[in-house]
């Protein structure tokens, strides 16, 4: 096991690596001696490598750079939802080498487990140093307190799931694990502070602040979609008129239009028609595009964050919705506040399962180093 002060080490090479001993030790506010004897353990375990010699600028011998070896291993996550998974094969850094995607046809928490030990045995590696699961719904401490897509409560799923494996398991809420993913290795990396808008088969919000991601027992379970964007607006499942799961998500999408044109289309559908600028079609995701764009604006006000990293299945729409998105930011934000940046992430469901891979990167440093 690490110490927490070799743990520090090896998380900053991890994020922001190759790094100069001079720049860790700023970065870490060390002496050049006790960056030395932290990082000693670590380049003898194989965990830590030095680079070819570069020039960084101060007085003295070439620095030679510090790096994660490429030999770290590989880490799996898997995104659940009610009827598929979703896997992603990565590395330490959570670049991806693989994915697979799989019907679920037994929503039970064993059925889930065999099929996950299944996917995982197919991958064929020897270097799994662990496996994340990521789910909707509530989760805490390994369990899966309420997952509503999948019908469970109270299911000590990583626990379950370890046992089969034989591998450490990390168990997180999708949009939290999704957040961890983009605070440390996507589009959110080296932000301190930004909000995480999902949209898909729900509406998710996640939370960065001061570079730690916002964990309390609301995070993630998807009441953001339930907030009235537009007053008018359609009525969702749950009888909420105008709110961002009746605006946003993919099946609502789908339905406005299967409505306006009479006739059942899926998403993929609906975007192709809206893309070829059917009207009906159009009309539904410029609607959808102001609703994202106000969104965006309330969670900058009210986080005080003013960055958004948008992610979700849905994304593959956001060239239809960026424009309408935008001009809803302007019209809601008050003029002395600072400029909304938005940052795109459209890796779809890859995204989801690399979330539940940084997850178990993210707990295996805490027992690091790991075996050559």
């Amino acid at each position: 096991m690490l110490t927490d002060s070799e743990a520090a080490v090896a998380r900053e090479v991890l994020i922001h690596g190759p790094l100069s001993r001079r720049a860790l030790a700023v970065r870490l506010h060390l002496s050049p001696a006790s960056l030395t004897r932290l990082a000693r353990p670590l380049l003898d375990a194989g965990l830590l490598v030095e680079r070819d010699d570069e020039v960084d600028g101060s007085v003295g011998r070439p620095s030679r750079p510090l790096d994660i070896s490429p030999a770290a291993g590989a880490f799996v996550g898997v995104k659940l939802t009610g009827e598929r998974l979703y896997l992603a094969v990565t590395d330490i850094r959570a670049e991806l080498l693989d994915r697979a995607e799989l019907p679920l046809d037994d929503l039970s928490p064993e059925g889930v487990a065999a099929a996950i030990v299944a996917a995982v045995a197919a991958v064929d590696r020897d270097d799994i140093r662990g496996v994340g699961a990521s789910l909707g719904g509530h989760v805490a401490d390994g369990i899966a307190v309420d997952a509503p897509f999948l019908g469970w409560r109270d299911v000590p799923f990583a626990r379950m799931l370890s046992e089969r494996l034989d591998t450490p398991v990390a168990l997180e809420n999708d949009v939290v694990a999704l957040a961890e993913a983009e605070r440390w290795f996507g589009v959110g990396r080296g932000i301190p502070g930004f909000a995480v808008v999902t949209i898909g088969a729900g509406v998710g919000l996640g939370l960065v602040v001061e570079g730690r991601t916002v964990r309390t027992p609301d995070a993630g379970i998807g009441t953001v979609g339930h907030l009235t964007l537009r007053a008018d607006g359609p009525v969702c499942a749950q009888g909420h008129r105008g709110c961002a799961d009746a605006l946003l998500t993919t099946t609502a999408i789908a339905a406005r239009v299967s409505t306006s044109l009479g006739r059942e289309v899926c998403f993929d559908r609906a975007l192709a028609l809206a893309r070829a600028g059917e009207p009906a079609a159009r009309e539904t995701f410029d609607d959808a595009g102001d609703a994202l764009g106000t969104l965006c604006a309330l969670a900058a006000t009210l986080s005080l964050q003013s960055d958004v990293v948008l992610a979700g299945e849905g994304m593959d729409a956001f060239d239809l919705l960026r424009e309408r998105t935008e001009a809803a930011i302007s019209r809601i934000r008050p003029p002395s506040a600072s400029a909304v940046s938005l940052h795109p992430d459209d890796a779809g469901f890859t995204a989801w399962a690399r979330g539940a891979a940084a997850v178990a990167i993210q707990a295996a440093m805490g027992r690091l180093p790991l075996p050559r």
